[in-house]
């Protein structure tokens, strides 16, 4: 193996709020990975750091084509270089759309369960949530279209939140299903944000559809959040951008991203963007692979050992989301439970809204030995 997944990389003591947890504990819950970035962000970061001088730092040209590069080669689809504005991070820039294109008080749509923080972005800036609640049938997932079309024919609604992958579920959209809400979304002038950072966190062999691409009509009417941050583990360097094709919503956004002072790089922002979108393909796909079998390893060993587990099945994330249903209709209570008895720590599907009662959410982008050692913990302390 060219890439190394099975090392064992101590994270403790480093600063890392995953891994701040008791001896013993084996945090399995935030969506950050335990390999080491690909080798190309490495040695970029590590030659900026040798330049020695960290003064204000400008993007170059670089920065925005590793972007349009990227979205062409990998995902198909076209952008401008102008279409894009740097920030520091997607949750940053959804806050920043949620104050700068609503007004206090107006509505926001999202699909749960869904990721937690965006119920965060919409009611820490004073507007109101409205759900539109992802159905759950046989086992998977699937957006009830005439329930959304309810939520977004209020009139106080003004903004949707799309996830897309769709995170905790690991949804992939459709093309079809894309142009629909953007079709429902433009008839009751509702602008879309679409969470994309999860996109290049696919199954081998599967793509991802940007929402932008799905129309004319979505191009139009959304803001695409897109980050190299989780694909290559590169969080902690806060560099991401937004993408409008909207020459109104991308002044908006640049106005309201530089009003709240997430527009300006750090030194290292730019350079390890522009080293994952330019020459960490080879990595990235390797990486895919190795997450891809984590899954089934987990997916098996718990058909083996706890059955009663369902796994819901997914095309995209690193990211388990396991019915839990047949032990517990409280998972914030059984996840405590677990991590008390086992020391286990996942994520409780309670925070995600929806039907996420039921449900955990477990990270697998770890080495196989750290799966194996999660799957058997979860498989005591069901047994208990």
């Amino acid at each position: 193996m060219k890439y190394d997944f099975d090392e064992i990389v101590d994270r403790r003591g480093t600063g890392s709020m995953k891994w701040a947890v008791a001896d013993g504990e084996l945090p399995m819950w935030v969506a950050d990975m335990d390999f080491r970035t690909a080798p190309a962000v490495a040695d970029a970061i590590r030659k900026r750091a040798e330049h020695g001088v960290f003064g204000y730092s400008e993007l170059t040209d670089a920065w925005a084509s590793a972007y349009c590069g990227w979205w062409k080669n990998r995902h198909g689809f076209d952008c401008a270089a102008d279409d894009f504005i740097f920030c520091t991070g997607v949750i940053p820039a959804i806050s920043t759309a949620v104050r700068k294109l609503t007004t206090p008080a107006e509505r926001v749509v999202v699909e749960p369960p869904v990721y937690n923080i965006f119920y965060n972005c919409i009611l820490n800036n004073g507007r109101v949530v409205v759900e539109s609640p992802l159905a759950y049938e046989g086992g998977e997932y699937r957006r009830d279209f005439d329930l959304l079309e309810s939520k977004l024919s209020d009139p106080q609604v003004t903004l949707m939140i799309l996830c897309n992958p769709h995170n905790p579920t690991g949804q992939i959209w459709s093309r079809e299903e894309l142009a629909r809400v953007g079709e429902l979304c433009r008839r009751h002038n509702v602008v879309v944000i679409s969470d994309e950072i999860h996109c290049d966190l696919t199954d081998p062999g599967r793509g991802y559809v940007p929402f932008a691409s799905a129309s004319d009509v979505c191009a139009s009417i959304s803001v695409s959040c897109m980050a190299p941050t989780k694909a290559f583990n590169i969080a902690g360097i806060q560099t991401a951008a937004v993408m409008a094709k909207d020459p109104l919503l991308r002044h908006r956004m640049w106005r309201g991203l530089n009003t709240d002072e997430v527009g300006e790089p750090n030194a290292f922002a730019a350079e390890a963007a522009i080293a994952a979108f330019t020459s960490g393909g080879e990595w990235l796909d390797a990486l895919r692979e190795y997450v891809y079998e984590n899954k089934r390893f987990a997916i098996g060993e718990l058909a083996k050992t706890a059955p009663r587990i369902h796994v819901v099945p997914s095309e995209a994330t690193y990211l388990l989301w396991l019915d839990v249903s047949a032990y517990t209709h409280d998972s914030e209570a059984f996840a405590s439970e677990i991590r008390r008895r086992t020391g286990l720590y996942l994520s409780d599907g309670a925070r995600y809204g929806g039907n996420g009662s039921d449900f955990l959410r477990m990270n697998i982008a770890c080495p196989r030995a750290t799966v194996a050692d999660g799957v058997s913990r979860l498989f005591r302390a069901v047994e208990g």
